[in-house]
């Protein structure tokens, strides 16, 4: 059964970042299915346009992504109800930018019943506009997050910090620091920061202490193999 999702960008920075915690979010919702995105031109203007080589690194190819620009809410909303009917679309994500008359509370019971109908998921990301009633089974705030580090220094996964403002029917709220693992196709919490450690060599022994001075040893390596203090 289908459901719908509201994403607001915390500040309007995030933009981008709703964007794209959004279409990671449609991506593990579609199943293997190509998601639609429907964006609003403002949205390009302000927060920039999709990226090729952003959307494969995400792990999109380009059957898996149909792409529909429009000017206003109205339009976007009509593609919306429109696309989540069509058993060919997964997910749908919307993207509009700004407060618009057209995001009633109506409006939103439309997408939500058209999500029904057709068993799919639709997620709204608003940008540069406060967080308002509608149907939506959750409604989130999202800001971009520093990643962390790949090895030898390679710039880290999509990192995100997601704070759920409301959960329809529960009182549950939280915030969460999420990564997009594109392997996986689905969200997971960063990785642990590797600590100051430096393997020693497996095929000859550590160097002997000068003079006598020991470096300590790491609570829990007696032995002095494996790793020593950096």
């Amino acid at each position: 059964m289908g459901t719908l999702h509201d994403l607001y960008a915390e500040t309007a920075e995030d933009g981008a970042a709703v964007c794209g915690f959004g279409l990671g979010l449609a991506i593990t919702a579609a199943k293997g299915r190509p998601v639609l995105w429907c964006l609003q031109d403002m949205v390009r203007f302000e927060a920039g346009q999709p990226h090729g080589a952003g959307l494969f690194e995400m792990g999109l190819a380009p059957r898996d992504l149909i792409f529909v620009r429009v000017r206003d809410a109205q339009a976007m909303l009509a593609v919306g109800e429109e696309a989540l009917r069509s058993p060919a679309i997964g997910a749908v994500l919307l993207s509009a930018w700004g407060e618009a008359r057209a995001f009633t509370l109506t409006a939103s019971r439309r997408l939500l019943m058209a999500a029904n109908q057709g068993g799919r998921t639709v997620f709204l990301t608003r940008t540069s506009a406060l967080p308002s009633p509608s149907a939506a089974q959750t409604r989130w705030s999202v800001a971009a997050c520093p990643s962390v580090p790949l090895e030898g220094g390679a710039p880290g996964r999509p990192s995100f910090t997601a704070t759920l403002l409301r959960h329809r029917g529960s009182g549950v709220t939280g915030q969460w620091t999420m990564e997009w693992d594109r392997e996986q196709r689905l969200y997971r919490p960063p990785a642990p920061v590797s600590g100051a450690l430096v393997p020693v060599a497996a095929q000859r022994p550590a160097a002997t202490p000068a003079r006598g001075i020991v470096k300590p040893l790491r609570e829990g390596n007696t032995q002095g193999r494996g790793r020593t203090a950096a």
